[in-house]
């Protein structure tokens, strides 16, 4: 067997935690509401209906009493947003807004509580890593002409994940959601708060302890190991309003993620997935994940005056992963060799040696990543009138440093003929390429109402420092300047109906080693236009949008890791339309029972222009991209409805959606032909139509059973091909358990 290096689990650094302690107690000079809880990317439900840009706001009560923990569950019904699953629990999530590259995240600004929360948003973006939905409080998403705000990514949009907050009341309030499930799937979410009033002030404190544990789906080839996952994430959340003249607040938050998963790269060839879609080859044995985070915030929040509030926060996130899986074949025994797995796949010779029967041997990369982020973040806002215009002024300033390091070990093992495969050696640990970012960032957003008309200019700026260093080379520093902008509007016809729209300039950076190469900002200008309708029964929007991409950085090749220079490869041109209605006609009839329905709908083409042939044939997901053709991953139709009866103290909801095909490369056909790198990460994804059931009692003032049955009809397609081959969406699984809150 392989000897495997320790996984290294540890505390940040002592002297990291006090540096950061420090500039948060130097910063004190700014930020909060009447409430004094720190600010947020929509802020709820109702908010939405003042955004002078597409927004969607999900509570957690939507998608708890549904089941979701997988953030493609919940973002089904959220019109714009595509959401690519790997592994059919949506540990591996990969989020497009609005037709921007998905893979990984890597366009997509994504947050915790208003703070980045990717690994390396700057050096690395396309890091594997995402907040988990099932401990969330609520998950917002913001498209559109209306996040200046927020950055670096912003060609796509922005998700704010909002961690549990503290109880509304005071005293003490205890939370607890278990189920089990198919699988031996288990979910558990835990958390004890309080809030209380003391001589120094107003005090409040959460402990929460979030799990979830499976043996997975799918069965590995010749082996008894499960193909599942175990995550444990405990968090602490504390703060204090002083007994002040100064209306202020403290906030502190430690949380942390441990996740191993026996999960893969590699998928299978369309005819295995057909046979069946929850296999694994053997030489998919030995790959395994590892990971571990770190993130921890101290937030100082202030009102000095009733037109002023600032916020200020400094935060330190680390992440740290080992990703121990298959990354080559060597066929050299057979008179050729073929290095790339999704190659290989489309050979007889290499298909044979995945399954552990032909001659061969197989290489795993054992990559470890060491990621770094921190920094200090700042808001004020600021309410004025000039005239008959009112003015609610933003700005923001964020001095924000990350890195990746890491080193790469490469284990060989023979296949034995008869399914197994037998250790050869190992080739001695070698470092990749240093990637570190320094990074300025300022914005200046006015909501200037006059009426029934609210116009939001907006500007932002980012200085980025940057440095690639390759191992046994010198390093490369450079600088980059990002300027993004737009105009967003909303204007009230009447207390029901707002249109709104807007115009805005985007931008997203390459990593550093790919500015090193020469590789330009990715640039987007995108216009949009829409109606929201309101009632107390009745919600419903319909939008429309145009984006134009402009030096589209490529998808790095599966395994890059960060690590690999970014490649520009052209333009795409991305147009839509977007709608959501919701209605409960029971609550609306005054009827004892409630009887939710909603229905969503998003048509999106997005296509290639003016490719400039550098992505053939080995691009990752956009390789063999030509005009014309369809970005892939963005299927052309995403609908999701559903229907729920509410009763005094039972629920029932049952829940659709659809997305249709699209391409799994920028190639758009079935494998490329011999001398042009075929792939099995090209071909088509699946249509797929799935339902769910699920349904809740309210056995005590306290305790609630819950369950479900999601996948009911047991619909199996190929969902993704990427990294490495055809991999299925998950199979029937039903759930149950019990919610308790006293």
């Amino acid at each position: 067997m392989k000897p495997s290096p320790k996984f290294r689990k540890s505390l940040p650094p002592l002297s990291r935690l006090l540096a950061t302690v420090w500039v948060g107690a130097s910063a004190q000079a700014q930020d909060a509401l009447q409430t004094l809880e720190p600010l947020t990317v929509v802020g709820s439900t109702e908010a939405v209906f003042e955004m002078p840009g597409s927004a969607a706001y999900v509570t957690a009560e939507e998608f708890r009493e549904r089941g979701y923990t997988n953030l493609a569950q919940i973002a089904a019904r959220v019109p714009g947003v595509y959401v690519r699953d790997e592994d059919g629990f949506g540990n591996f999530p990969n989020l497009s807004l609005r037709g921007v590259d998905g893979n990984r995240s890597t366009k997509v600004t994504m947050m915790e509580d208003g703070i980045l929360t990717a690994p390396a948003p700057y050096s690395a973006p396309n890091a594997y890593y995402a907040p988990k939905a099932g401990r969330m409080s609520g998950i917002e998403f913001l498209k559109g002409s209306s996040q200046v705000k927020y950055g670096p990514q912003t060609t796509g949009g922005v998700v704010n994940y909002l961690s549990t907050g503290f109880p509304e009341a005071e005293g003490d309030t205890f939370y607890n959601r278990s189920t089990y499930g198919s699988y031996n799937t288990l979910f558990q979410h835990t958390w004890h708060g309080g809030v209380q009033e003391t001589e120094a002030g107003r005090i409040g404190y959460l402990l929460e302890f979030h799990g979830e544990a499976s043996d997975g789906y799918r069965d590995i080839d010749g082996t008894s190991k499960d193909a599942g996952y175990d995550m444990l994430e405990p968090m602490l959340k504390l703060f204090w309003e002083p007994d002040s003249a100064l209306k202020q607040r403290l906030e502190l938050k430690v949380g942390y993620t441990s996740f191993d998963a026996n999960e893969t790269y590699t998928g299978l060839t369309d005819a295995d997935a057909d046979a069946d879609p929850d296999r694994r080859y053997a030489a998919t044995r030995y790959d395994e994940f590892e990971s571990e985070q770190w993130r921890t915030y101290l937030k100082w929040t202030a009102e000095p005056s009733e037109a002023l509030r600032l916020e200020s926060a400094v935060y330190l996130n680390t992440f740290r992963r080992n990703w121990d899986k298959l990354s080559a074949v060597d066929l050299s025994t057979s008179g050729s060799t073929i290095t790339n797995v999704a190659e290989a796949m489309l050979t007889p010779g290499g298909l044979s040696l995945l399954k552990g029967f032909g001659p061969g041997s197989i290489l795993t990369t054992d990559a470890f990543r060491d990621h770094e982020a921190y920094g200090w973040q700042n808001q004020a806002n600021y309410r004025f009138q000039t005239g008959s215009l009112e003015h609610d002024l933003a700005l923001g300033l964020r001095v924000h440093y990350d890195q990746q390091d890491g080193s790469d070990t490469k284990t060989t093992y023979n296949s034995t003929g008869n399914g197994g495969f037998l250790f050869a050696g190992q080739t001695p640990t070698t470092g990749i390429t240093r990637q570190e970012a320094l990074a300025t960032a300022i914005f200046i957003e006015d909501a200037i109402s006059i009426g029934k008309l609210t116009l939001r200019p907006g500007l932002r700026y980012e200085w980025l420092d940057l440095e690639s260093s390759a191992p046994s080379l010198p390093s490369v520093s450079l600088t980059e300047h990002l300027i993004m902008g737009g105009l967003g509007a909303n204007y009230d016809l009447d207390d029901r109906n707002a249109l709104f729209g807007g115009i805005y300039r985007g931008a997203a950076p390459a990593n550093p080693s790919g500015y090193a190469a020469g590789t330009e900002s990715e640039e987007s200008l995108g216009f949009e236009i829409g109606l929201r309708h309101r009632q107390e029964s009745f919600r419903a929007e319909l939008i429309g949008f145009l984006t134009h991409f402009d030096q589209l950085i490529a998808p790095e090749l599966p395994g890059g890791a960060g690590s690999t220079p970014s490649l520009n490869g052209g333009s795409a041109d991305v147009w839509g339309i977007e709608s959501l209605v919701e209605y409960d006609h029971g609550h609306a009839s005054s009827w004892g029972i409630g009887l939710p329905v909603y229905a969503s709908l998003t048509f999106t083409n997005a296509e290639f222009s003016n490719m400039n042939g550098q992505l053939s044939p080995s691009a990752g997901t956009f390789a063999g991209g030509r005009n014309g053709n369809d970005v892939p991953y963005v299927p052309e139709w995403k609908l999701a409805t559903g229907i729920g009866a509410t009763g005094e103290k039972w629920a029932v909801n049952l829940d659709a959606s659809y997305v249709s095909s699209c391409w799994g490369t920028g190639y758009n056909d079935d494998p490329r032909p011999a001398g042009a790198n075929p792939s099995a990460m090209d071909g088509k994804i699946d249509p797929l139509l799935v339902f769910d059931l699920s349904g809740s009692y309210q056995l005590t003032d306290e305790v609630k059973l819950v369950g479900g049955i999601q996948n009911l009809f047991d619909e199996r397609a190929v969902l993704s091909r990427a990294p490495l081959g055809s991999r299925s969406n998950a199979p029937r699984m039903i759930f149950a358990g019990f919610e308790a809150a006293f």
